[in-house]
Protein backbone atom coordinates (compact mmCIF):
# COMPACT_ATOMS: atom_id res chain seq x y z
CA UNK A 1 0.00 0.00 0.00
CA UNK A 2 2.86 2.40 0.84
CA UNK A 3 4.49 1.66 -2.54
CA UNK A 4 1.28 2.41 -4.42
CA UNK A 5 0.94 5.70 -2.57
CA UNK A 6 4.48 6.77 -3.52
CA UNK A 7 3.93 5.91 -7.21
CA UNK A 8 0.72 7.95 -7.17
CA UNK A 9 2.52 10.94 -5.62
CA UNK A 10 5.21 10.83 -8.31
CA UNK A 11 2.60 10.73 -11.05
CA UNK A 12 0.80 13.72 -9.60
CA UNK A 13 4.09 15.63 -9.49
CA UNK A 14 4.53 15.06 -13.25
CA UNK A 15 0.95 16.14 -14.02
CA UNK A 16 1.06 19.30 -11.93
CA UNK A 17 4.66 20.24 -12.92
CA UNK A 18 5.72 21.48 -9.47
CA UNK A 19 7.39 20.22 -6.36
CA UNK A 20 4.94 21.91 -3.95
CA UNK A 21 1.53 20.41 -4.66
CA UNK A 22 -1.13 21.70 -2.36
CA UNK A 23 -3.74 22.05 -5.12
CA UNK A 24 -2.96 18.63 -6.60
CA UNK A 25 -2.68 16.83 -3.29
CA UNK A 26 -3.81 13.26 -2.90
CA UNK A 27 -2.69 12.20 0.57
CA UNK A 28 -4.88 12.74 3.62
CA UNK A 29 -4.03 15.76 5.77
CA UNK A 30 -2.14 15.07 9.04
CA UNK A 31 -4.25 15.61 12.13
CA UNK A 32 -3.86 16.75 15.72
CA UNK A 33 -0.85 19.03 15.11
CA UNK A 34 0.25 20.19 18.56
CA UNK A 35 3.20 22.14 19.96
CA UNK A 36 4.73 22.11 23.42
CA UNK A 37 8.03 22.60 25.16
CA UNK A 38 10.63 19.86 24.81
CA UNK A 39 12.04 19.17 28.25
CA UNK A 40 12.38 21.49 31.22
CA UNK A 41 15.07 23.70 29.71
CA UNK A 42 12.74 25.16 27.07
CA UNK A 43 15.47 25.11 24.43
CA UNK A 44 13.24 23.56 21.75
CA UNK A 45 9.60 23.45 20.68
CA UNK A 46 8.30 19.92 20.15
CA UNK A 47 5.72 19.53 17.37
CA UNK A 48 3.68 16.32 17.11
CA UNK A 49 0.97 15.10 14.75
CA UNK A 50 -0.88 12.05 13.55
CA UNK A 51 -0.90 10.40 10.10
CA UNK A 52 -0.70 6.95 8.49
CA UNK A 53 3.08 6.35 8.68
CA UNK A 54 3.85 8.91 5.97
CA UNK A 55 6.88 11.14 5.32
CA UNK A 56 6.35 14.68 6.50
CA UNK A 57 7.47 18.22 5.79
CA UNK A 58 7.58 20.69 8.72
CA UNK A 59 7.68 24.48 8.31
CA UNK A 60 7.10 27.59 10.45
CA UNK A 61 4.50 30.10 9.36
CA UNK A 62 4.36 33.71 10.47
CA UNK A 63 0.99 35.10 11.50
CA UNK A 64 1.18 38.81 10.75
CA UNK A 65 4.92 38.17 10.91
CA UNK A 66 7.42 37.16 8.26
CA UNK A 67 7.82 33.39 7.98
CA UNK A 68 11.33 32.13 8.77
CA UNK A 69 13.12 29.89 6.26
CA UNK A 70 12.85 26.70 8.28
CA UNK A 71 12.10 23.35 6.60
CA UNK A 72 12.47 19.88 8.09
CA UNK A 73 11.65 16.54 6.42
CA UNK A 74 10.84 13.55 8.60
CA UNK A 75 10.95 10.07 7.10
CA UNK A 76 8.00 7.71 7.05
CA UNK A 77 9.62 5.37 9.51
CA UNK A 78 10.39 8.06 12.07
CA UNK A 79 8.26 9.19 15.00
CA UNK A 80 5.54 11.72 14.37
CA UNK A 81 7.29 14.42 16.39
CA UNK A 82 10.19 16.79 15.99
CA UNK A 83 12.04 19.27 18.20
CA UNK A 84 12.51 22.70 16.63
CA UNK A 85 15.22 24.74 18.39
CA UNK A 86 13.98 28.05 19.76
CA UNK A 87 16.67 29.81 17.71
CA UNK A 88 14.62 28.95 14.58
CA UNK A 89 11.81 31.26 15.74
CA UNK A 90 12.33 35.00 15.27
CA UNK A 91 11.74 36.95 18.49
CA UNK A 92 8.66 38.96 19.33
CA UNK A 93 6.28 37.60 16.71
CA UNK A 94 3.28 35.30 16.21
CA UNK A 95 3.83 31.92 14.57
CA UNK A 96 2.43 28.43 14.06
CA UNK A 97 3.91 25.16 12.85
CA UNK A 98 2.61 23.60 9.62
CA UNK A 99 2.89 19.88 8.87
CA UNK A 100 2.19 18.23 5.50
CA UNK A 101 2.91 14.90 3.84
CA UNK A 102 5.82 15.15 1.47
CA UNK A 103 9.48 14.59 0.75
CA UNK A 104 12.33 16.75 -0.48
CA UNK A 105 12.31 14.90 -3.83
CA UNK A 106 8.61 14.31 -4.36
CA UNK A 107 7.28 17.56 -2.92
CA UNK A 108 4.20 18.13 -0.77
CA UNK A 109 1.32 15.71 -1.42
CA UNK A 110 -1.26 16.88 1.08
CA UNK A 111 -2.80 20.03 2.36
CA UNK A 112 -1.13 21.73 5.34
CA UNK A 113 -2.18 21.00 8.89
CA UNK A 114 -1.38 23.76 11.34
CA UNK A 115 -0.87 24.10 15.06
CA UNK A 116 -2.46 26.73 17.23
CA UNK A 117 -0.92 30.21 16.98
CA UNK A 118 1.63 31.14 19.65
CA UNK A 119 3.86 34.15 20.31
CA UNK A 120 7.62 34.29 20.78
CA UNK A 121 7.58 37.48 22.88
CA UNK A 122 10.65 37.88 25.04
CA UNK A 123 10.68 39.34 28.54
CA UNK A 124 10.06 43.00 29.33
CA UNK A 125 13.38 44.25 30.67
CA UNK A 126 13.84 46.92 33.36
CA UNK A 127 13.60 50.51 32.18
CA UNK A 128 15.70 51.94 35.03
CA UNK A 129 17.56 50.92 38.16
CA UNK A 130 18.58 52.70 41.34
CA UNK A 131 21.15 51.95 44.02
CA UNK A 132 21.37 52.87 47.69
CA UNK A 133 23.96 51.94 50.34
CA UNK A 134 22.98 48.96 52.47
CA UNK A 135 24.84 48.29 55.68
CA UNK A 136 28.53 49.01 55.94
CA UNK A 137 29.67 47.75 52.54
CA UNK A 138 26.58 46.57 50.71
CA UNK A 139 24.22 47.95 48.10
CA UNK A 140 20.47 47.77 47.59
CA UNK A 141 19.58 47.49 43.92
CA UNK A 142 16.03 48.20 42.77
CA UNK A 143 14.75 48.20 39.21
CA UNK A 144 11.58 49.35 37.48
CA UNK A 145 9.82 47.24 34.86
CA UNK A 146 7.33 48.75 32.38
CA UNK A 147 3.84 47.35 32.01
CA UNK A 148 3.81 44.15 29.96
CA UNK A 149 2.24 44.75 26.51
CA UNK A 150 -1.06 43.09 25.64
CA UNK A 151 -0.81 39.39 24.84
CA UNK A 152 -2.60 38.78 21.52
CA UNK A 153 -2.30 35.01 21.91
CA UNK A 154 -3.44 34.46 25.51
CA UNK A 155 -3.07 30.95 26.89
CA UNK A 156 -1.27 29.71 23.79
CA UNK A 157 0.23 26.20 24.11
CA UNK A 158 3.72 27.57 24.84
CA UNK A 159 2.74 30.07 27.51
CA UNK A 160 4.13 29.35 30.95
CA UNK A 161 1.25 29.31 33.40
CA UNK A 162 1.20 31.62 36.36
CA UNK A 163 0.76 35.33 37.13
CA UNK A 164 4.50 36.18 37.06
CA UNK A 165 6.21 34.21 34.33
CA UNK A 166 9.35 36.29 33.84
CA UNK A 167 12.19 36.20 36.33
CA UNK A 168 15.21 38.35 37.10
CA UNK A 169 18.80 37.26 37.66
CA UNK A 170 20.99 39.96 39.29
CA UNK A 171 24.43 40.11 37.67
CA UNK A 172 27.63 41.88 38.74
CA UNK A 173 30.83 42.47 36.80
CA UNK A 174 34.21 43.55 38.16
CA UNK A 175 37.34 44.50 36.19
CA UNK A 176 38.95 41.41 34.72
CA UNK A 177 35.91 39.23 35.41
CA UNK A 178 32.84 38.33 33.40
CA UNK A 179 29.33 39.24 34.46
CA UNK A 180 28.26 36.65 37.01
CA UNK A 181 25.01 35.95 38.85
CA UNK A 182 24.94 37.07 42.47
CA UNK A 183 21.64 35.42 43.30
CA UNK A 184 19.09 32.95 41.97
CA UNK A 185 16.38 33.90 39.51
CA UNK A 186 13.63 35.77 41.32
CA UNK A 187 10.38 37.57 40.64
CA UNK A 188 11.37 40.36 43.04
CA UNK A 189 12.52 43.71 41.66
CA UNK A 190 15.09 44.36 44.39
CA UNK A 191 18.30 42.72 45.51
CA UNK A 192 20.67 43.39 48.41
CA UNK A 193 24.29 42.62 47.57
CA UNK A 194 26.67 42.45 50.50
CA UNK A 195 30.35 43.44 50.39
CA UNK A 196 30.04 45.25 47.08
CA UNK A 197 32.51 48.06 46.55
CA UNK A 198 33.13 50.08 43.37
CA UNK A 199 34.23 49.75 40.69
CA UNK A 200 31.52 47.41 39.38
CA UNK A 201 28.66 47.19 36.94
CA UNK A 202 25.29 45.74 37.94
CA UNK A 203 22.77 44.49 35.40
CA UNK A 204 19.55 42.51 35.53
CA UNK A 205 19.17 39.51 33.25
CA UNK A 206 15.45 39.19 32.61
CA UNK A 207 14.28 35.83 31.31
CA UNK A 208 11.09 34.11 30.26
CA UNK A 209 10.27 30.96 28.30
CA UNK A 210 11.66 32.43 25.07
CA UNK A 211 14.72 34.55 25.71
CA UNK A 212 16.75 36.71 28.06
CA UNK A 213 17.52 40.40 28.06
CA UNK A 214 19.98 42.54 29.97
CA UNK A 215 18.92 45.87 31.42
CA UNK A 216 18.58 47.88 34.58
CA UNK A 217 22.24 48.87 34.69
CA UNK A 218 23.93 50.47 37.69
CA UNK A 219 27.51 51.72 37.56
CA UNK A 220 29.56 51.71 40.75
CA UNK A 221 32.37 54.21 40.17
CA UNK A 222 35.58 55.00 42.00
CA UNK A 223 36.81 58.58 42.00
CA UNK A 224 40.06 60.47 42.37
CA UNK A 225 40.40 64.23 42.78
CA UNK A 226 43.23 66.72 42.55
CA UNK A 227 43.17 70.21 44.06
CA UNK A 228 45.24 73.39 43.95
CA UNK A 229 44.84 76.29 46.39
CA UNK A 230 46.96 79.35 47.25
CA UNK A 231 49.16 79.05 50.31
CA UNK A 232 48.30 82.58 51.54
CA UNK A 233 44.96 84.36 51.78
CA UNK A 234 43.77 87.65 53.17
CA UNK A 235 41.41 87.19 56.06
CA UNK A 236 37.74 86.76 55.01
CA UNK A 237 38.47 87.13 51.29
CA UNK A 238 37.56 84.06 49.21
CA UNK A 239 40.15 81.93 47.48
CA UNK A 240 39.71 79.63 44.49
CA UNK A 241 39.93 75.84 44.69
CA UNK A 242 40.70 74.34 41.29
CA UNK A 243 41.28 70.79 40.13
CA UNK A 244 39.90 67.81 38.29
CA UNK A 245 37.84 64.72 39.08
CA UNK A 246 38.50 61.43 37.31
CA UNK A 247 36.05 58.53 37.60
CA UNK A 248 36.75 54.87 36.85
CA UNK A 249 33.85 52.84 35.47
CA UNK A 250 33.41 49.21 34.43
CA UNK A 251 32.23 48.13 30.98
CA UNK A 252 31.21 44.54 30.24
CA UNK A 253 30.76 42.95 26.83
CA UNK A 254 29.00 39.57 26.46
CA UNK A 255 31.19 36.54 27.16
CA UNK A 256 34.33 38.64 27.71
CA UNK A 257 36.08 39.93 30.84
CA UNK A 258 34.94 43.36 32.00
CA UNK A 259 37.28 46.30 31.50
CA UNK A 260 37.86 49.51 33.42
CA UNK A 261 37.57 52.87 31.67
CA UNK A 262 38.25 56.47 32.65
CA UNK A 263 35.47 59.06 32.65
CA UNK A 264 35.53 62.81 33.29
CA UNK A 265 31.86 63.85 33.26
CA UNK A 266 30.32 67.17 34.16
CA UNK A 267 27.94 67.49 37.09
CA UNK A 268 29.89 65.51 39.70
CA UNK A 269 29.27 67.18 43.09
CA UNK A 270 32.26 68.68 44.91
CA UNK A 271 32.54 69.64 48.59
CA UNK A 272 35.33 71.74 50.12
CA UNK A 273 36.02 70.83 53.75
CA UNK A 274 38.01 72.61 56.42
CA UNK A 275 39.22 71.96 59.95
CA UNK A 276 38.46 75.07 62.02
CA UNK A 277 40.46 74.09 65.11
CA UNK A 278 43.42 71.72 65.24
CA UNK A 279 42.14 68.17 65.60
CA UNK A 280 38.54 69.23 64.95
CA UNK A 281 36.17 67.56 62.55
CA UNK A 282 36.15 68.41 58.87
CA UNK A 283 33.18 70.63 58.03
CA UNK A 284 31.88 71.82 54.63
CA UNK A 285 32.59 75.43 53.65
CA UNK A 286 31.81 75.42 49.90
CA UNK A 287 30.12 73.26 47.28
CA UNK A 288 30.18 73.03 43.51
CA UNK A 289 30.12 70.66 40.52
CA UNK A 290 32.49 69.63 37.81
CA UNK A 291 32.23 71.09 34.34
CA UNK A 292 33.11 69.45 31.01
CA UNK A 293 36.23 67.34 31.25
CA UNK A 294 35.83 66.85 35.01
CA UNK A 295 37.27 70.26 35.93
CA UNK A 296 36.05 72.47 38.78
CA UNK A 297 36.68 76.02 40.01
CA UNK A 298 35.03 76.88 43.34
CA UNK A 299 35.16 80.01 45.47
CA UNK A 300 36.05 79.20 49.09
CA UNK A 301 35.49 81.69 51.94
CA UNK A 302 38.34 81.98 54.43
CA UNK A 303 38.17 82.65 58.13
CA UNK A 304 41.62 82.14 59.63
CA UNK A 305 44.60 79.93 58.95
CA UNK A 306 43.48 76.34 58.51
CA UNK A 307 43.76 73.28 56.23
CA UNK A 308 41.37 72.62 53.36
CA UNK A 309 40.59 69.48 51.39
CA UNK A 310 38.34 68.95 48.38
CA UNK A 311 36.10 65.88 48.34
CA UNK A 312 33.91 63.92 45.95
CA UNK A 313 31.13 62.79 48.29
CA UNK A 314 29.56 59.36 48.22
CA UNK A 315 26.49 60.14 46.15
CA UNK A 316 23.92 58.23 44.13
CA UNK A 317 21.53 58.96 41.31
CA UNK A 318 19.53 56.63 39.05
CA UNK A 319 21.92 54.11 37.58
CA UNK A 320 25.00 55.50 39.35
CA UNK A 321 26.89 55.33 42.63
CA UNK A 322 30.20 57.10 43.19
CA UNK A 323 32.60 56.33 46.02
CA UNK A 324 34.11 59.18 48.00
CA UNK A 325 37.63 60.51 47.53
CA UNK A 326 39.61 63.41 48.98
CA UNK A 327 42.45 65.57 47.77
CA UNK A 328 45.60 66.07 49.81
CA UNK A 329 44.97 68.75 52.48
CA UNK A 330 46.36 72.21 51.72
CA UNK A 331 47.20 74.51 54.62
CA UNK A 332 46.15 78.06 53.76
CA UNK A 333 47.75 80.66 56.01
CA UNK A 334 45.66 83.78 56.54
CA UNK A 335 47.10 87.27 56.67
CA UNK A 336 45.57 90.17 58.63
CA UNK A 337 43.62 92.17 56.04
CA UNK A 338 43.79 95.94 55.75
CA UNK A 339 40.29 97.20 55.07
CA UNK A 340 41.27 100.88 54.86
CA UNK A 341 44.14 103.16 55.85
CA UNK A 342 44.97 106.85 55.39
CA UNK A 343 44.53 110.24 57.01
CA UNK A 344 41.31 111.38 58.63
CA UNK A 345 39.51 113.77 56.32
CA UNK A 346 41.14 112.26 53.28
CA UNK A 347 43.54 115.20 52.83
CA UNK A 348 47.16 114.41 52.17
CA UNK A 349 48.30 118.05 52.03
CA UNK A 350 48.66 119.81 55.37
CA UNK A 351 50.05 123.08 56.68
CA UNK A 352 53.08 123.01 58.91
CA UNK A 353 52.04 122.93 62.55
CA UNK A 354 48.62 121.44 61.90
CA UNK A 355 47.39 118.20 63.49
CA UNK A 356 47.30 115.08 61.36
CA UNK A 357 45.51 111.85 62.29
CA UNK A 358 46.58 108.60 60.61
CA UNK A 359 44.26 105.59 60.89
CA UNK A 360 43.87 101.97 59.82
CA UNK A 361 40.95 99.52 59.92
CA UNK A 362 41.71 95.82 59.81
CA UNK A 363 40.08 92.42 59.92
CA UNK A 364 39.65 90.40 62.01
CA UNK A 365 38.31 93.00 64.42
CA UNK A 366 40.93 92.20 67.02
CA UNK A 367 42.41 94.14 69.91
CA UNK A 368 46.19 94.45 69.94
CA UNK A 369 48.94 97.01 69.31
CA UNK A 370 50.16 98.44 66.01
CA UNK A 371 53.11 100.68 65.28
CA UNK A 372 53.10 103.81 63.12
CA UNK A 373 56.38 104.18 61.23
CA UNK A 374 57.87 106.93 59.08
CA UNK A 375 60.51 106.66 56.39
CA UNK A 376 63.80 108.29 57.47
CA UNK A 377 65.50 109.57 54.33
CA UNK A 378 68.79 110.12 56.11
CA UNK A 379 68.99 106.66 57.66
CA UNK A 380 67.15 105.16 54.67
CA UNK A 381 64.99 102.95 56.81
CA UNK A 382 61.65 102.91 58.56
CA UNK A 383 61.67 104.17 62.13
CA UNK A 384 58.95 103.96 64.72
CA UNK A 385 56.81 106.98 65.49
CA UNK A 386 54.69 105.46 68.24
CA UNK A 387 52.89 102.28 69.25
CA UNK A 388 49.14 102.62 68.78
CA UNK A 389 46.45 100.47 70.38
CA UNK A 390 44.07 98.47 68.20
CA UNK A 391 40.50 98.29 69.45
CA UNK A 392 37.94 96.16 67.58
CA UNK A 393 40.09 96.27 64.48
CA UNK A 394 40.68 100.04 64.45
CA UNK A 395 43.77 102.10 65.30
CA UNK A 396 44.74 105.75 64.86
CA UNK A 397 47.37 108.28 65.94
CA UNK A 398 47.19 112.08 65.94
CA UNK A 399 50.49 113.95 65.56
CA UNK A 400 51.71 117.47 64.67
CA UNK A 401 53.17 118.18 61.24
CA UNK A 402 56.30 119.91 62.46
CA UNK A 403 58.26 120.64 59.29
CA UNK A 404 57.63 121.08 55.59
CA UNK A 405 58.35 118.30 53.14
CA UNK A 406 57.07 115.01 51.85
CA UNK A 407 56.73 112.18 54.32
CA UNK A 408 55.76 108.51 54.03
CA UNK A 409 54.05 106.70 56.90
CA UNK A 410 52.78 103.18 57.39
CA UNK A 411 51.17 101.05 60.10
CA UNK A 412 52.82 97.76 61.05
CA UNK A 413 50.05 95.43 62.09
CA UNK A 414 50.81 92.46 64.35
CA UNK A 415 50.06 88.78 63.87
CA UNK A 416 46.93 87.34 65.41
CA UNK A 417 45.69 84.04 66.79
CA UNK A 418 42.29 82.63 65.91
CA UNK A 419 40.86 79.24 66.92
CA UNK A 420 44.26 78.10 68.08
CA UNK A 421 46.04 78.98 64.83
CA UNK A 422 48.30 81.92 64.08
CA UNK A 423 47.58 84.49 61.39
CA UNK A 424 50.38 86.50 59.80
CA UNK A 425 50.63 90.24 60.37
CA UNK A 426 51.00 92.79 57.60
CA UNK A 427 51.69 96.45 56.84
CA UNK A 428 49.56 99.09 55.22
CA UNK A 429 50.41 100.73 51.95
CA UNK A 430 52.53 103.90 52.15
CA UNK A 431 50.58 106.86 53.52
CA UNK A 432 52.14 109.89 51.80
CA UNK A 433 51.75 113.26 53.49
CA UNK A 434 52.73 116.62 51.95
CA UNK A 435 53.46 119.36 54.50
CA UNK A 436 53.89 122.93 53.22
Amino acid sequence: MVGVRRMLAAALAVVCGTTVLTACSSDPVPTDVAVGWSGDGRTAVQVSWKDDNAPNRITIEGVLSESPSYVKYVGAGEANSWDIPTSAFPPDGNYRVAVAIGTSQGGVTSKLARSAVFDTDGPVGPSAATVAPAGRSGALMQWTVPVVPQDFTPDDPLDVKGPRTQKYVPMVGKPGEQLRPVGPATTSTRQVINSLKPPYVFQVRTQNEWSTRLGGQVLGLTSSISAAMPGLAQFSLPIRARGRVILQQVACEPETPCTQRRATPAGVPIVVLTQVIPGGRWTPVARGKTTAGGHYDIGVPTGGSRPYTVSVPNYTKPGLLTSTSNSRPTYVRNVVRVVSAGFVGGLTVKKRGSTVTAFATIKPAMSSTATLQVWNRVLRRWVGVKATPIRNGQTSLAFRAGSAGTFAYRFVLPAATMYGRSMSGTITQHLVLYVR
